[in-house]
């Protein structure tokens, strides 16, 4: 029996070692295809020569969204060791292609009215960085939530992964069309004058809804109507979320100041009201996760 036992600890460490070289390896590879697909950014030179702080806030939230994507493969359940490395690097690889295709969406749709990488990198503009790292965990989220599920395997399992992530890049786009209705200032001008308080605030928004979204996703796949269902269901639950959490931070969390007024109506934003905001957000789609 000690002996069987003494097997067992040997075989769990093996499996523990090779998903985490696996997970390392899916790093490296995240970090190469970075550089190729933006190929004018000098990583290494904004990281250490130029300290940029927004570009290490997106390329941490760039990370932390591989991060979400693969340990989804990883804690779910075993397969054989085998087929869980194969699992979590072509779920990892698909992860790594798409969240650098989220960069392209936060660029074109999410922050249209001006250049992210001009922002990022000429700039340094700290409020973009955050909007641009919270899509990244989003798409990580969205991926955790489509991975979870067993009923899809194979081919078809890679197809659903992909459909949810669109979904869940629809989901982000829709809140910040209505986040952007909901507040009495735009947005885009506000993070583009460098608001970082703002940039900050939104970010909490958008990681709230992919949150919401990645529970809806989150199981085994039953069909695709029910799917869409429960997506429609979170959703709807968002949009409640946005206008009522922002009205409960002016009147529970920053007690005698309008939130408005510290973010935009004041010489130096607040960034820490921002924090605030964006923890509202977040936190609620939290609980309402747990409720459901």
């Amino acid at each position: 029996m000690e002996e069987l036992l003494q097997n067992e600890y040997i075989i769990y460490l093996i499996n523990t070692v090779a998903y985490l070289l696996n997970a390392f390896v899916l790093f490296l590879i995240g970090k190469v295809s970075y550089q190729l697909f933006h190929p004018k950014i000098q990583v290494k030179n904004e990281l250490v020569e130029k300290d940029n702080l927004a570009f290490a806030i997106a390329h941490a939230g760039y990370f932390t969204g591989i991060l979400l994507a693969v340990g989804s493969a990883i804690i779910g359940p075993s397969h054989g060791l085998w087929q869980d490395l194969f699992d979590i690097s072509t779920y990892g690889l698909m992860a790594i292609v798409l969240l650098n295709f989220s960069t392209i969406v936060t660029d074109k749709i999410l922050l249209r009215h001006f250049s992210v990488r001009k922002e990022i990198v000429d700039d340094r503009n700290a409020g973009t960085g955050v909007v641009e790292a919270a899509n990244a965990i989003a798409s990580g989220l969205v991926l955790m939530g489509a991975v979870t599920g067993e009923n899809h395997t194979g081919m078809s399992g890679y197809v659903t992964a992909l459909i949810f992530w669109a979904i869940g890049q629809a989901a982000v786009i829709f809140i910040a069309w209505v986040y952007n209705l909901i507040t009495s200032y735009s947005i885009h001008k506000e993070i583009e004058k460098d608001n970082v308080a703002v940039g900050v605030g939104f970010a909490g928004a958008i990681i709230a809804i992919a949150n919401l979204v990645r529970y809806a996703l989150a199981g085994d796949f039953e069909s695709w109507s029910v799917t869409f269902s429960d997506v429609g269901f979170e959703i709807v639950l968002g949009l409640i979320l946005l206008p009522v959490v922002r009205f409960l931070t002016d009147k529970i969390l920053l007690p005698g100041q309008k939130l408005t007024d510290e973010l935009v109506n004041q010489e130096k934003a607040n960034i820490g009201a921002g924090l605030i905001e964006a923890f509202a957000y977040i936190g609620g789609s939290v609980l309402i996760t747990w409720c459901l």
